[in-house]
């Protein structure tokens, strides 16, 4: 969710950077200025091989909603305190989208209308098309479509290498949800109050479920099942093929925009009365739930038995997943509504006190951080050994070893 509308276009002086070369776009209507640094330091790599196969192609990395990278190899807790800038691409409003990044490619939206494909070696923009209105919603990359939702209520269907429009499917809302893409099948949230599945080819309707309020949760699919929350303060699990209810749990706030994630026949949410649950994905049953300090919008990780999740009291928790017992917090200067993501030991997150984080998975220690220009409610998305992040300043950011 939008939480704070400044925009701010600044570079900030980095030691070591010997100069900055800037280019000017104008795309689709609107100005994109690019930026990339070159460091003068050992073991700098300019120009860097980016395996085109390892992708994390949607909100959540895969259909679990896990967030869990299992295959990066590159970044490690010895060697992610090197991180640094490799590049930038500005934009001309604040991101609160999630890059995803498929094939060389990364996809993320901007809140000026436009959704953008940056190349993910170098950041040039490839392309970039506009959407009428914000894009908060995070894309979803499959089979040469790249999916997203819009604020002007359209769910959007683009070649993924040209940018061409596929399809454009009108819902009767704002589209904050990001999309999940199963076996040929687009499922989607919409503010309208709808959960659509949409066949991914053609944007036809397939079937709706109604809800009582917005969905702005993301929806995970596994094992023929869609769980998604709703702001009627409900979790719904829905057969993927036709729509129909398996099971509803409802607690006392609304789930808002955090996401299910599902790993070991559990599903883990967070809501607005500051718990972070856990229920049985085949009936329903709660098995426990953890309170937080405050709202919790963003959405859990889980990986090697521990879920991560961030809340508005400003911290990042780690429980265990099976019982829910508290494993460690950290303390960031500001609200969390980023998503954690971990990969090979380390736990990824974003907070409002402008920062990017790099943590330790099993001790909360904190490994590296950034400081970008403004606060970042965007997730932070790990492949190929290179992290990206967008933020309130406007900018997606690149970083590698």
């Amino acid at each position: 969710m939008e939480t704070n509308n400044s925009h701010h276009r600044r570079i900030s002086s980095i030691r070591g950077i010997p100069f900055i070369v800037l280019a000017v776009l104008f795309v689709a209507g609107g100005i994109i200025f690019f930026s990339k640094w070159r460091f003068a330091q050992p073991g700098s790599q300019p120009h860097l091989n980016i395996p085109a196969n390892s992708n994390n192609a949607m909100f959540g990395f895969d259909l679990q909603r896990t967030r869990f990278n299992q295959s990066e190899r590159i970044l490690n807790i010895t060697n992610v305190s090197h991180l640094v800038p490799y590049w930038s691409a500005s934009t001309a409003a604040y991101i609160n989208s999630s890059p995803a990044v498929a094939n060389g490619i990364v996809y993320i939206g901007s809140n000026d209308k436009l959704m953008y494909a940056l190349d993910a070696k170098t950041g040039k923009i490839l392309w970039a098309h506009n959407a009428n209105d914000g894009v908060g919603s995070s894309p979803a990359v499959a089979d040469g479509i790249v999916y997203v939702g819009s604020d002007d209520d359209n769910l959007y269907a683009f070649n993924a290498r040209t940018g061409a429009t596929v399809w454009i499917y009108p819902t009767g809302g704002p589209v904050w949800s990001s999309p999940a893409v199963a076996n040929g099948v687009v499922y989607v949230g919409s503010n309208d109050h709808l959960l659509y599945a949409l066949d991914a080819a053609t944007g036809k309707v397939l079937w709706t479920h109604s809800t009582d309020n917005f969905v702005s949760s993301s929806p995970a699919v596994v094992n023929g099942v869609v769980y998604v929350g709703s702001e009627d303060d409900k979790l719904y699990a829905l057969d993927a093929r036709n729509g129909k209810t398996l099971w509803i749990a409802t607690v006392g706030l609304p789930f808002r925009v955090s996401s299910p994630a599902v790993a070991n026949g559990i599903v883990y949410i967070g809501s607005e009365d500051r718990n972070v649950y856990a229920f049985n994905s085949t009936t329903g049953t709660l098995l426990w739930k953890t309170p937080t300090g405050d709202l919790i919008h963003s959405s859990p990780a889980v990986a090697n038995g521990i879920v991560y999740i961030g809340s508005t009291d400003n911290k990042l928790y780690a429980f265990d997943a099976i019982t829910g017992k508290p494993r460690w917090t950290l303390t960031t200067g500001d609200r969390i509504y980023s998503s954690p993501t971990v990969a090979n030991g380390i736990v990824y997150v974003s907070s409002q006190d402008h920062k990017l984080y790099a943590l330790d998975a099993i001790t909360g220690a904190i490994l590296w951080t950034y400081t970008t220009g403004d606060a970042i409610d965007s997730s932070p998305a790990v492949a190929n050994g290179m992290v990206y992040v967008g933020s309130f300043d406007g900018k997606v950011y690149a970083f590698h070893l």
